[in-house]
């Protein structure tokens, strides 16, 4: 049985640290990115099982990078997570769901119907 792999793409690199560690410990292959344009290079190169993708990137929004994610693999699942502030009902006019960051306790995982 192969390990499935999860592009994670995140900037900041205390928080990649984290994610890759717990997405490791759950026994998942973890790929990173910094950016926008690396995570659609290595998306296009590589076989991946998911992508967890943090909205705020330097280089690219989520919703916009998500869409260019989901026109290149449009199989592939992609969990946005965003941070407290970010803009969580705009953004859920484009998602089946998101992530909230766990620095609020009542965040987590919900779908899009709230």
């Amino acid at each position: 049985m192969s390990v499935a792999r999860v592009l994670c793409v995140e900037n900041h690199p205390e928080s990649m640290g984290a994610l890759k560690y717990i997405l490791e410990k759950a026994g998942y292959e973890v790929t990173p990115a910094t950016t926008g344009d690396q995570a659609l290079r290595l998306l296009t190169t590589l076989n991946v099982d998911g992508v967890l993708l943090e909205y705020d990137l330097q280089d690219a929004t989520g919703s916009v990078l998500r869409a260019e994610m989901k026109r290149i693999k449009p199989y592939v699942p992609v969990l946005l997570f965003a941070g407290i502030g970010s803009q969580t009902p705009f953004l859920l006019r484009f998602l089946e769901a998101y992530l909230q960051h766990p620095e609020r306790p009542e965040g987590g995982l919900r779908d899009s119907d709230g």
